[in-house]
């Protein structure tokens, strides 16, 4: 294959997604990492491409993430003179892009005091190097009361451990106006600091507080800190992953962990298009992060310590977003590690009695609305991660899809089922009151598209488990969305729209399918193609095979998108990071309508879903800017990564990926069995839009527009012949 050779390593660029709201952050991490060593600027994710100034460096982040309270927690930063004034408001200091790096497990920036800075991580530590200038003094300091700008710190302390040792706590609030939780660390230097000074006290509430140290002459200094969410002995315990390791040694075995990670997939890309293939793949497995100790230990969601013995407890879960597409590509690549996730959830529910929607640590944000869990789960069972724990499970999914969590719970759960259980869909009720940051009926309509969804996909584990009268239960709730269409709405010249319903069953009213109400960042217009797992019964509301073909071209613009693909998709779709309402195209910056592409296949004109992926392929560039929307732990890129390969996985619980054109000549994924993933297209061209002419499964032609699970995991070999021409793209065309 050609490129074959080439260090998947080399072609990571961490600065993809640090503009436009990417989110992403550039430092260095190892995949799936508790801790990470990364600048913090201006910006509520960390830093930003366009900031002037750096404050210091963190040791916690999200990628991707969009609410503001988040992470740069225990921010270290290396000076040449003690500052004024102890706020890194104050004190932040600029630094210069030339020279500056951004890779897997590594990071380096020149800041304008002149000191070089080097950051690498481990698993759950992260590590600077600081080399000053010739003749400078050396102090670093070490804020415990601020960290990424809009991160609250409620509480915070620090001490000197010994002369090269400080220790403390900052408690900090969970995202998306979750509660305060407390961080524990551990920072240590390689040689001893000969001074020492505190601000702010030793222990306190919110307000400035930190530690500086300094060394005497100009001579490197190396520090390392480790993060537990369980206890003091725990951050110290972690530290043992970094203490006492050269720093070069720690960004080799910090790369070799990325280069095994980022090799399970082999594109045949050069350049730029290389670049934004494996940036994607190495934000798809930046998380879920490790959440247990180096002996296993970790705090539940009944805030009691808790040991992993003989896997990973992981935390961090933003299943709204992820359950669609970096969920499933975890589970393809990484079937070991997925097992764990699932675990992890059913840990969840062990200890907190529900499970979750949004797991920021060991608390529920309630983020999000809908049912993600669901398809989350049944999709881990569906790709084998549930084994010896199916029936686990499934109890508590049934709970979870069929009543409601207490109110002394935290758990919001679906908390439209009494609506919805009782007349089959979610009321909208924007006065609905909620327990965390969202809540269910105040997005009436998209919940009940949702739960629909969710029921679909977990009446397919529960027929495959022998619970057939649940999964006749849960395949007519699967079709609930049927009952807010309302056939008199128009727009656009077309007929028939979900409408959001009162609790007394009627519709709202005024309404129009662009507006907001009702349905969660998103609108009628994308939220319609949220049924793919009910296809004829959206075909037949939309009137028919081809005026449902007809609404999703208009939906695309398709016209204008195949005469230019890259001007339509900028000027047509929509194209703010959260211009959510007042749409009728389709939004490629957030979840809802992701999957849509794929509708096209599933009502049968399968070549326009290569063209509308390919044009959208096109957001996707190496630089800053170069990801849609905010990255939200991985989805983003997760769709990129299938997308490029030539399949998608459309519909939760089914086990089957839709497929398409592949962006590259060739490709290879190396499953953990041993047994590979062949896919082929040879004349495939990045930029030009093509169409899928005929396609072979081992050597066999194959008509039929997806592939199961089952056939990638006993690996296969998918072999296209693409054209440029639709009208040769007769491959998945429905005959008579």
């Amino acid at each position: 294959m050609a490129d074959a050779a080439a260090d998947p390593v080399d072609s990571v660029d961490t600065f993809i997604g640090t503009k436009d709201e990417g989110n992403t952050f550039p430092g260095a991490a190892v995949p799936f990492g508790m801790v990470q060593s990364s600048p913090i600027g201006s910006h509520y994710a960390g830093y930003h491409y366009d900031d002037p100034l750096i404050r210091g460096f963190g040791h916690f982040f999200l990628s991707g993430a969009g609410c503001w309270e988040q992470g740069g927690l225990v921010s270290v930063l290396p000076t040449t003179a003690l500052p004024s004034s102890f706020d890194h408001r104050r004190y932040a200091v600029g630094y210069t892009h030339a020279g500056e790096v951004g890779s897997p497990g590594y990071y380096r920036v020149r800041l304008n005091s002149g000191v070089l800075v080097e950051t690498t991580a481990t698993l759950r530590t992260g590590v600077e190097r600081y080399a000053f200038p010739p003749g400078a003094k050396a102090h670093v300091l070490v804020n415990v009361g601020q960290a990424n700008d809009k991160e609250p710190v409620s509480g915070s302390a620090i001490r000197v451990v010994d002369d090269r040792t400080l220790a403390g706590t900052v408690t900090a609030q969970a995202f998306c106006g979750g509660k305060p939780y407390t961080t524990y660390f551990t920072t240590t230097f390689d040689r001893p600091f000969a001074r020492t000074g505190n601000w702010g006290g030793a222990s306190g509430g919110s307000g400035l507080r930190g530690q500086w140290v300094s060394f005497d002459g100009d001579a490197p200094v190396t520090a390392a800190t480790a993060l537990s969410h369980v206890d003091a002995d725990g951050a110290t315990r972690n530290l043992a992953e970094a203490r006492g390791v050269p720093f070069d040694h720690l960004r080799d075995a910090a790369r070799s962990a990325w280069r095994r990670e980022l090799g399970s997939v082999e594109v045949a890309a050069t350049g730029a298009d290389r670049t934004v293939f494996y940036t994607a793949l190495y934000h798809v497995l930046l998380q879920p992060l490790t959440g247990n100790d180096v002996d296993g230990r970790y705090r539940g969601f009944d805030g009691r310590v808790h040991r992993a013995d003989g896997w990973t407890y992981y935390e961090y879960f933003s299943l709204w977003d992820t359950y669609r597409a970096q969920n499933p590509l975890l589970a393809l690549l990484r079937p070991e590690r997925a097992r764990d996730v699932a675990r992890s959830l059913l840990a969840v529910h062990e200890q907190g009695g529900w499970l979750p929607r949004w797991a920021y640590a060991n608390q529920e944000t309630n983020t999000m609305t809908g049912d993600p869990v669901t398809p989350f789960l049944v999709d881990l069972w569906r790709f084998g991660a549930l084994e010896g724990f199916e029936e686990q499970a499934y109890r508590a999914l049934w709970q979870n899809v069929s009543s409601v969590p207490p109110a002394s719970s935290p758990f919001e759960g679906r908390s439209g089922n009494p609506s919805y259980l009782a007349a089959g869909f979610v009321q909208y009720d924007k006065d609905f009151p909620k327990k965390g940051q969202d809540v269910d009926p105040r997005h009436g309509a998209s919940a009940t598209l949702e739960y629909g969804l969710a029921d679909g996909a977990l009446a397919i584990m529960a027929r495959a488990l022998g619970h057939a009268a649940d999964a006749e239960v849960l395949r007519v709730r699967a079709s609930n969305h049927r009952k807010l269409w309302d056939a008199t709405v128009t727009d656009r010249g077309f007929t028939g729209f979900h409408r959001p319903r009162l609790a007394g069953g009627g519709w709202l009213s005024p309404y129009t399918p662009q507006g907001p109400e009702g349905f969660h960042e998103g609108t009628a217009w994308q939220y319609q193609w949220l049924t793919q797992h009910d296809v004829p019964g959206l075909v037949e509301r939309l009137g028919g095979r081809e005026r449902a073909l007809a609404r999703l071209d208009d939906f695309f613009a398709y016209p204008d998108l195949v005469a230019d693909p890259a001007k339509a998709v900028r000027e047509k779709w929509v194209v703010g990071p959260y211009d959510y309402y007042n749409q009728f195209r389709y939004n490629p910056n957030n979840e809802p309508d992701l999957h849509a592409p794929w509708m096209y296949t599933l009502i049968g004109q399968p070549w326009k879903t290569s063209a509308v992926v390919r044009a959208a392929q096109t957001l996707f560039v190496a630089g800053p800017g170069g990801v849609t929307g905010n990255d939200d732990l991985g989805q983003m890129s997760a769709w990129y990564v299938f997308s490029a390969l030539g399949l998608y996985p459309v519909v939760p619980g089914s086990g089957e990926f839709v497929l398409h054109a592949p962006r590259f000549p060739e490709a290879v994924v190396h499953q953990e069995n041993g047994r590979d993933v062949v896919i082929t297209a040879p004349g495939a061209v990045p930029s030009s839009v093509q169409y899928v002419e005929s396609l072979s499964l081992d050597g066999v032609p194959h008509e039929d527009v997806v592939v199961s699970w089952e056939t990638l995991r006993n690996g296969t070999k998918l072999e296209h012949t693409l054209t440029t021409d639709p009208a040769r793209a007769t491959w998945g065309v429905p005959r008579g």
